[in-house]
């Protein structure tokens, strides 16, 4: 059923419990993460009504707290983790197999450590700088929908660093044209959430997120599920500091 990737996929990027006949292994997933930008609209559509609710009863800085901790929890640190493992390879000195068990040692370093409290501190000033619910709401949506379409297109334009996670999807990436695919739905939902001001943040982490692949290139000699999900927080970041500044 058409459906039934976006239940796989909600089960990949979330811990938002689904039945288990809908369960995909990650060939599966792979094969549909064009339509990760999709998904992230839902995941954005949860959060951000929260956010929208929380802020018409709570005092601002409450809010952001709330929504900060409702993304740490819908993701399952997922996404937060592999920030902290790409911020500590890249700060490792060494050849590519250094980087590569360092981002794979379970123990947070140094430089994963203010990677996480910079990413949290970015959030917390970007959620808070909104002066209405209802932007807030479009923000958090947007900023979504574009986070998982940087993930979709550095999959599209690397190779992975190593076999491994993020193997299967930079090989679906590249086939049929899913990228397209993918970009027609990220611009349309953009455009219909965000305006102008949205499509104008979607181009900026754009540039953003080729900068991490040429990062994650020259360090790693690709791109790695931990690149993946650091490319995620980052545009997320990037998208809600952008929109606070602008009228959406």
């Amino acid at each position: 059923m058409f459906f039934e990737p976006f239940i796989g996929i909600l089960s990949f990027l979330t811990i938002i419990p689904m039945p288990k006949a809908y369960s995909f292994n990650l060939d599966t997933i792979a094969r549909n993460m064009h339509f990760f930008p999709v998904c992230g609209a839902i995941i954005g559509i949860i959060v951000g009504f929260i956010a929208f609710f929380s802020s018409m009863f709570l005092p601002q800085y409450i809010t952001s707290f709330v929504v900060l901790v409702t993304f740490v929890i819908i993701t399952g640190l997922h996404h937060v983790d592999a920030l902290a493992d790409f911020a500590d390879g890249l700060m490792v000195k060494g050849d590519r197999e250094s980087k590569r068990k360092v981002m794979s040692d379970p123990i947070v370093g140094s430089a994963g450590a203010t990677a996480l409290i910079i990413n949290f501190i970015g959030l917390f000033i970007a959620l808070f700088s909104f002066d209405s619910s209802l932007k807030l709401l479009y923000a958090i949506i947007a900023s979504e929908i574009i986070a998982k379409y940087i993930m979709v297109m550095q999959a599209s334009v690397g190779d992975s660093a190593w076999s491994g996670f993020s193997s299967a999807f930079t090989i679906e990436m590249k086939k049929r044209n899913k990228i397209t695919i993918s970009t027609i739905f990220t611009v349309a939902l953009v455009l219909i959430i965000g305006g102008v001001m949205g499509l104008l943040s979607l181009g900026i982490v754009i540039i953003i997120g080729f900068i991490i692949y040429i990062i994650s290139y020259r360090n790693f000699g690709g791109v790695s599920g931990d690149v993946f999900g650091a490319s995620n927080e980052i545009a997320r970041l990037s998208s809600l500091l952008i929109l606070s500044t602008l009228t959406i």
